[in-house]
């Protein structure tokens, strides 16, 4: 169990139901990626299966319904708006000439954004009608162990029975209890749909989320700092996040590091408008005051578990983190009520991985089948400007379990091809493989930062699950001359390149 969890106490609720008179087999609360991959499989699998979803309005007017998987769709295009952005730069190193001026339209982009979010529920929608699965676009609460109140847009309430319940509800942007934050302030679910560009922008956060929009933005041509509220993104390597805000700090990117953020007040309205952010430094004692055109809140997100009835179902919940406690199996404390994706306590959730989970909660349920979800080696991707990938353990996290002196670090800086003609930095790519010395050097982690990480690590995600050795990771053809290639031919051991600078000669 993560984070020392033994896991909830299974109890039976007694109410009225028995066997065979529920309205249905399984009731999912929630549609986002766990919702659909549980709701789908259980469908595929025979079963009489209702979906809730219902998600309420930002401070600043944005929702998701049953799209809301989209949105790391949405974090790709936008992350590939901004590297449009950079190609444009580096066209004319190998001969392109743009006869004009080049600007690019905020409007635009999120128009087609908002598009291609109503293509996916469109999409999405249709899917479930095949497949014979009730979708109610409403807000679902739990009355007792088997029952939900299920509330429209409208405020129209009907009651639902389900042998089995799944809630998937995901989370939310948190907001903190600072003056002016859900007044003034906009999160990433309202950027994708935001009408007007929000110029000068300050990027509150230290997340993952944080410096991805703070990339978009800068790469989209805008004036963006950012304050980090914590110290590196939890779940990432330390050291491979520091080479990323190295990358963006020398781009352009002005980092208030120190700062922490005490109050936002408007001092003129428009679209975008002006704020005042005041903010205090802790170690210097002073005030910091500065006016941009938005603040964006990336500080971390909330598990959606406030309102829908958990207390009165017997669900437990973790009082600091707000999120359900489970077992192994995805299991509550109520022995017929399930939790998968965020609102998970302890375990990492992304979008690919709670699908997964959803689809494996279903076959466990209704086909048969004992798989469990592995925690242990799940890819994960940062749309960073200069994209992060990884799969396995972070360096931190290897020297924890293992100890230091067992850990071998081989990793090495490289310079993309692509890169060569317009002379991008040579020192920004890198790479990482984090080997255990006494078993046989296996590979525990692999970190990538350079152009389509993501797409790289995908592979290796499999080859970790098959317990890939440093012997074997060197004993493979690296294709060349791609970026990949560096993954193959890492020599250079951390030790060594801190020995060296210790020594002056590197």
């Amino acid at each position: 169990m993560p984070n020392g969890h033994k896991g909830p106490t299974q109890s039976d609720h007694h109410d009225c139901h028995h066997a065979g008179e529920y309205d249905y087999n399984l009731l999912v609360v929630g549609g986002g990626s766990a919702g659909l991959g549980v709701a789908k499989e259980a469908a595929i699998l025979g079963q009489k299966v209702l979906l809730l979803d219902f998600m309420t309005l930002s401070p600043k007017g944005s929702t998701w319904n049953v799209s809301s998987c989209g949105v790391s769709v949405l974090k790709k295009l936008m992350h590939q708006a901004a590297s449009i952005g950079q190609t444009l730069k580096d066209s004319a190193a190998y001969g392109w000439r743009l006869q004009h001026p080049v600007s690019h339209s905020w409007p635009e982009l999120t128009d087609a954004l908002q598009q291609r979010v109503k293509a996916l529920s469109f999409e999405l929608r249709h899917e479930l009608r095949k497949r014979g699965i009730t979708y109610m676009h409403a807000h679902a609460a739990l009355l007792d162990p088997h029952t939900v109140q299920a509330t429209d847009a409208k405020g129209d309430q009907t009651s639902h029975t389900a042998e089995t319940i799944v809630v998937t509800t995901g989370d939310r942007p948190h907001y903190p209890d600072l003056p002016g934050a859900k007044e003034h302030c906009i999160t990433c679910d309202d950027l994708f749909s935001l009408p007007y560009s929000p110029g000068r922008t300050l990027v509150v956060g230290g997340t993952g989320e944080a410096l991805e929009a703070a990339g978009w933005l800068f790469g989209l041509g805008l004036d963006v700092s950012v304050m980090p509220q914590s110290s590196v993104p939890d779940g990432y390597d330390q050291k491979v996040v520091r080479k990323i805000e190295d990358h963006m700090y020398v781009q352009g990117v002005n980092f208030l590091y120190g700062s922490m953020l005490t109050k936002v007040e408007q001092i003129e309205a428009g679209s975008p408008g002006k704020l005042r952010v005041t903010a205090h430094s802790p170690e210097l004692g002073d005030i910091h005051v500065e006016d941009f055109s938005t603040v964006l809140l990336a500080v971390g997100r909330d598990a959606c578990t406030h309102n829908i009835g958990l207390e009165r179902a017997g669900v437990q919940v973790d009082q600091r983190t707000g999120k359900i406690v489970v077992s192994d199996e995805d299991r509550t404390s109520v022995s017929h009520i399930y939790a998968i994706g965020a609102v998970q306590d302890g375990r990492l959730a992304h979008s690919g991985l709670s699908m997964q989970a959803g689809r494996l909660l279903a076959q466990r349920l209704y086909g048969g089948k004992n798989t469990k979800s592995d925690y242990s080696s799940v890819p994960t991707v940062l749309f960073t400007p200069m994209e992060y990938a990884a799969c396995g353990l972070t360096e931190e996290t290897a020297c924890q379990r293992f100890g230091e002196t067992s850990i071998e670090v081989f990793h090495s800086n490289y310079w993309p091809q692509e890169w060569t003609l317009p002379r991008r930095n040579k020192n920004s790519c890198y790479a990482k493989v984090i080997c255990h010395i006494s078993d046989n050097h296996r590979v525990l982690g692999v970190h990538i930062l350079g152009p389509s990480a993501g797409e790289i690590i995908q592979g290796f995600a499999t080859a970790l699950r098959c317990a890939l050795t440093k012997e074997q990771l060197d004993a493979t053809v690296g294709l060349h001359p791609v970026c990949a290639e560096v993954l193959t031919n890492l020599t250079l051991t951390q030790r060594e390149t801190e020995a060296m600078l210790v020594q002056g000669n590197c």
